[in-house]
């Protein structure tokens, strides 16, 4: 019995082996069809979805030009760079879509909300290191930064902490301040979602049949897809 485990071994082993290769051939052949077809070749080498094509099929040809017991292990680590293919679904649902839309809408907010964050952030940790003794730990300004981060977004290592009064009621008004804080990204996020699901909803309104009900139809439409019937377009 324990003499057929090897062999047992040795099969599953060649059929992983036949199944990715199988997969990376699929996977390489759509990779060259894409750069032959489409206009602008180079532009979708360089893309964010052709760099996630290449890492998808690229690990497994580099295992036949590397050798070598520690070679080996480390690419077998690259090859679990194939799950950022699943990346490439994210284009093809509309929820995420919609989200990606919001944050593009919501980026200049986002960008002043982080830099009044990262001003307060600088005062309250130079503030700190005045208050506090290099014996709590805050022995330079940067440290003193990086507490007033982790305790400004609640996580709070704990590995340093102010040990006078006055600092205590400074990292208590820190504590507070960061659950506002973190509702604020949300909130902006939020806000944008739900304007686009409003304007959405309203495209769909605008673009149904009088007649039968159909709704999205085709823009510019002068006939609708299901009954025939004339629309009222502007």
């Amino acid at each position: 019995m324990l003499e057929s485990v090897p062999s047992i071994r040795n099969e599953y082993q060649t059929v992983l082996t036949i199944s990715e290769w199988a997969i990376t051939a699929v996977f390489t052949v759509e990779y060259i069809l894409r750069i032959v077809i489409v206009k602008k070749s180079f532009k979708y080498i360089f893309s964010f979805y052709g760099i996630i094509d290449l890492l998808s099929i690229l690990p497994t040809f580099l295992g036949l030009f590397i050798s070598g017991t520690h070679s080996l292990s480390v690419i077998r680590s690259i090859r679990l760079l194939r799950i950022f293919r699943i990346l490439k679904l994210a284009r093809y649902v509309s929820a995420a879509q919609t989200l990606n839309q919001a944050l593009i809408a919501s980026k200049n907010k986002i960008i002043v909300f982080l830099f009044a964050v990262m001003s307060l952030v600088i005062v309250l940790g130079t503030l700190m290191y005045l208050i506090e003794t290099p014996e709590a730990g805050f022995t330079s300004i940067p440290r003193s930064i990086y507490w007033t981060i982790v305790t400004l977004t609640t996580v709070g290592y704990g590995d340093i902490s102010p040990v006078t009064p006055l600092g205590q009621f400074l990292a208590s008004f820190v504590m507070i301040l960061g659950y506002g804080i973190i509702a604020v990204p949300t909130g902006i996020v939020s806000a944008e979602i739900a304007k686009q699901g409003n304007e959405k909803e309203k495209d769909n309104s605008d673009s149904s049949c009088t007649d039968c009900g159909a709704k999205n139809q085709p823009k510019n439409a002068n006939y609708c897809y299901n009954c025939g019937n004339h629309l009222l377009n502007d």
